[in-house]
């Protein structure tokens, strides 16, 4: 009875073990995409406008943080990341218009840069990756950007505000001359900024990736 019990018991305490195993790691995420969601929202807060830009343009560095939960926990950490620190921004900050078109807006704009990132990191996991994942962000997300605020973003806004419509020759002037090339600039810029904290972490990044058994080249 003891030859046969013993293999019983520890398939038990191993089940019991991994068990154990997998629920830290799901506290560990949960943890970690929270803190990185407190640091998106302080980063978002530190926005400034670029002088060449309308000064209602205002660049910030809250998608590093989202890059990085996105490359390291996938593309679904990373949008949760861009979810909180949003509606941490409207709770406190408020919006002028009474609803949160600019945090939504702001919302679109970072899950459209970071998806392709972390989808390229998912398949090919080298620097490559993430530099060929950054461009098609900052393409896409000054696209459709575009085209959003074109059709829906700038008329909400002046909806909202009670202000005179926009024509549709000030609306396609606003967007060809400052939307786009704005997002292409803030895209480009952290972009650079992200290659930078990606060399100096990828080693952090291998040990705590979704896909630990994969390594994490240069």
């Amino acid at each position: 009875m003891r030859l046969i019990q013993e293999p019983f018991f520890f398939e038990m305490d191993r089940k019991e073990g991994e068990r154990i195993m997998n629920k830290n790691k799901k506290t560990q995420k949960f943890v970690a995409i929270g803190m990185l969601s407190s640091i998106a929202y302080v980063l978002m807060m530190l926005n400034f406008p670029i002088p060449i830009f309308p000064s209602f343009l205002l660049i910030d560095f809250s998608e590093l943080p989202a890059l990085i939960a996105a490359i390291v926990f996938g593309p679904l950490a990373g949008i949760a990341v861009e979810a909180i620190k949003n509606f941490l921004y409207y709770a406190v900050q408020g919006s002028m218009t009474g609803v949160p078109v600019g945090s939504l807006a702001n919302f679109i704009a970072g899950v459209l840069y970071i998806v392709p990132v972390a989808l390229m990191f998912r398949k090919f996991r080298n620097r490559k990756s993430i530099t060929l994942g950054l461009a098609v962000g900052t393409i896409l997300t000054s696209i459709v950007m575009s085209i959003l605020n074109y059709y829906v973003i700038l008329p909400a806004y002046t909806w909202f505000l009670q202000a005179p419509a926009m024509s549709d020759k000030m609306l396609y002037a606003t967007v060809t001359t400052a939307i786009f090339p704005f997002n292409i600039v803030k895209g480009a810029i952290v972009g650079v900024l992200f290659g930078l904290m990606y060399a100096k972490m990828h080693t952090w990044i291998a040990k705590r990736s979704i896909h630990p058994s994969t390594s994490v080249s240069k």
